[in-house]
């Protein structure tokens, strides 16, 4: 194991509204390090939500990345021979980490012309509690709960 833990880079945040969760969120987006493609399209996917819901667009994403954020996950663990799944905590980083890319994932497995329009879609339905991304979390949260018997066996 390692000595010491290695330092985490700061992120710039993003020129329009100054916040390294932007840019943290343009960073799964982006494709072989076309980042300012990827603005674009997380810009363009912004005034969408804002025409559509008539709300500002920001506000709406920053509410569907804290709809789709999870509390807990099952982790596998092999105990006598067996593989039990085990609930646990999410930690901090890891919570944010997955609801970036469970929002990025399903807005590319969506329907649309251009990928601005199915990121548009899947953040308006996230904020709303909808959509592929938020089932992906009440999923992840029943499994934790049916799994609830396993707790004890946490490490």
């Amino acid at each position: 194991m390692r000595k010491t833990k290695p330092k985490k880079i700061a992120l710039a945040p993003d020129p329009k509204f100054n916040d390294t969760l932007v840019t943290r969120f343009v960073n799964n987006l982006m494709w072989q390090g076309k980042k300012s493609t990827a603005f674009t399209i997380f810009y363009d996917a912004i005034d969408k939500v804002a025409k559509t819901t008539g709300e500002d667009g920001y506000e709406v994403w920053k509410k569907a990345v804290a709809n789709v954020t999870p509390a807990v996950e099952v982790r596998s663990r092999r105990i006598g021979g067996a593989t039990f799944q085990i609930p646990s905590e999410v930690r901090a980083d890891r919570k944010i980490s997955l609801s970036i890319k469970w929002l990025v994932r399903y807005s590319r497995e969506r329907n649309g012309r251009s990928m601005a329009d199915k990121l548009a879609n899947e953040i308006v339905s996230a904020s709303k509690g909808e959509g592929g991304a938020f089932k992906k979390k009440e999923d992840t949260h029943r499994m934790a709960e049916a799994n609830k018997a396993f707790a004890h066996f946490r490490a």
